[in-house]
């Protein structure tokens, strides 16, 4: 924690903490205590950054949710989520619940009903960083440490890395400085870095973001999404209603302009929206595992309801043909990147919702079924790795784990996503295309890369695209597979 200094400490009041029964009437009072939080750093910093060194130091706390059940009586067994295990004491800390005030709303609500018992609503004793008190203020920057006449941190509480961390969704045997066990996925601290990070690395605000989430290694794939999206907008039966591109340029109808920054973002994201979050979010996350990585740990405090990978792979099969679908039921992890947060021993299932999902518009856009699908689609083991030029390396030792494996293609981000999918509770799956054959001198070449991305990259997205609108027809309950919870869970999804 930030060190304590000899100026007097000052904080704003807060009402004494209150039992709800109802979740909206929780959720707005979750607001307040969050905006007079907010809005009381933003003020103090301003005035210190026009009036110079402070006489005081500043401190405010994220707000709270808490609940104690002293009942082992089970809620419905059916559900993964909305109850917790066992007596005892839970609480999580809450930012930006204006932005999560859906997903707030509902977790409380079930969480109420199910447990039988209100919830505590009220300050935490946890302090809330002046960055991320300011990162909704336009006009107010914190600088560096240096720019201003006096030391930030002696005056006001910073982000500190020792707070914020995955020790919840990793299964660590995590509990709270005051005994209590986590309610929550990831406490605030976790959640305000993430949307933090979210806006450098997209150039998007998270509030533009969508439930449903297409991860590709292509720029090809964003063009088709915008032309997509256009077509959408053009039809008022769609139910899309904007489309949001990096720098959080809105258009709403099909021809207007959308304009592109002159320095785009490493990991540019477009998003067709939709009421309450149903539409799609595309992120355009480049080549490789670490990119991969970066994008699912920020993305994963949105709490999504599913995120799926259309890329392209280098398929293993003399069989296969360029142009060929890859549906993945299995991963070979040899991305490395999620070792110390998920041994390389821990199974990635494949969620059946997910898969169904996947065959059923493949199926629907080719207008293949049974016996013929099979033409054009495996089914089968997806290989990740983390070295791009592979095939430079003595092929011995790849090819003989790739033949054990039953790997059927290799790419160098499915894994990851699939993984972290996984690890944070969020619906995965994998729709992969043929792009070269590089085991069978097939190599991605410019002639055949141009014929293929024209023929295969519009219906590559299509299908992805109507694989999430049936998701988000399903309800959360079957979406959100038991399979992704652990023996201690949160009650939060």
């Amino acid at each position: 924690m930030t060190p304590e200094t000899s100026l007097p400490l000052v904080t704003p009041p807060v009402p004494e903490p209150e039992a709800f029964t109802d979740a909206a009437a929780a959720v707005e009072r979750l607001k307040e205590l969050y905006e007079g939080a907010a809005t009381f750093l933003s003020e103090k910093f301003a005035d210190a950054a026009r009036g110079g060194r402070p006489q005081a130091r500043y401190r405010a706390y994220y707000p709270e949710v808490r609940l104690t059940t002293t009942s082992y009586a089970s809620a419905d067994n059916r559900m993964s989520f909305g109850h917790v295990a066992e007596p005892g004491t839970y609480s999580t800390t809450i930012t930006r619940p204006d932005l999560f005030s859906n997903y707030l709303t509902q977790q409380i609500g079930l969480l109420i009903e199910n447990q039988k018992t209100p919830v505590i609503v009220g300050a935490s004793a946890t302090p809330m960083p002046v960055h991320f008190a300011v990162a909704n203020d336009a006009n107010v920057t914190v600088p560096h440490e240096g720019v201003m006449d006096f030391t930030l941190r002696d005056v006001f509480d910073v982000p500190d890395l020792a707070t914020t961390h995955d020790d919840i969704v990793n299964g660590f045997g995590f509990t709270h400085a005051d005994g209590s066990d986590p309610l929550a996925p990831f406490t605030a601290q976790r959640i305000d870095y993430s949307l933090a990070r979210l806006a450098h690395y997209t150039a998007t605000a998270a509030e533009h973001f969508q439930n449903h989430v297409l991860f590709t290694n292509y720029q090809f794939y964003v063009e088709e999404f915008e032309a997509f999206a256009r077509a959408a907008l053009a039809d008022p039966q769609s139910g899309y209603t904007a489309f949001v591109g990096p720098g959080n340029v809105v258009i709403e109808t099909r021809d207007a302009p959308l304009r592109q920054l002159a320095k785009m973002p490493q990991m540019p994201s477009y998003h067709l929206k939709r009421a309450g979050g149903g539409g799609i979010t595309l992120v355009n996350i480049g080549v490789g595992p670490s990119n991969a990585k970066t994008a699912t740990d920020h993305i994963a405090v949105l709490r999504p309801h599913a995120w799926l990978m259309v890329g392209h792979c280098a398929g293993l099969r003399n069989s296969q043909r360029l142009g060929d679908f890859v549906l993945a039921h299995a991963y070979l992890r040899e991305d490395h990147v999620l070792d110390d947060d998920l041994p390389v021993w821990v199974p990635i299932p494949p969620l059946a919702e997910i898969q169904i999902a996947l065959e059923q518009a493949v199926a629907e856009v080719t207008a293949l079924e049974g016996f013929e699908l099979k033409r054009i689609m495996r089914t089968g083991t997806v290989a990740t790795i983390d070295n791009r030029n592979w095939e430079l390396r003595d092929h011995s030792g790849p090819v003989q784990r790739l033949s054990q494996s039953r790997s059927i293609a290799l790419d160098m981000e499915s894994a990851t996503i699939a993984a972290n999918g996984f690890r944070f509770r969020v619906p995965y799956g994998t729709l992969l295309c043929v792009s070269d054959k590089p085991l069978h001198g097939e190599l991605k070449l410019p002639g055949m890369a141009t014929d293929f991305y024209t023929t295969q990259v519009a219906r590559h997205l299509l299908i992805g695209i109507r694989a999430m609108e049936a998701i988000r027809e399903m309800p959360l309950e079957k979406i959100h597979s038991r399979k992704l919870r652990s023996f201690e869970e949160t009650a939060f999804l």
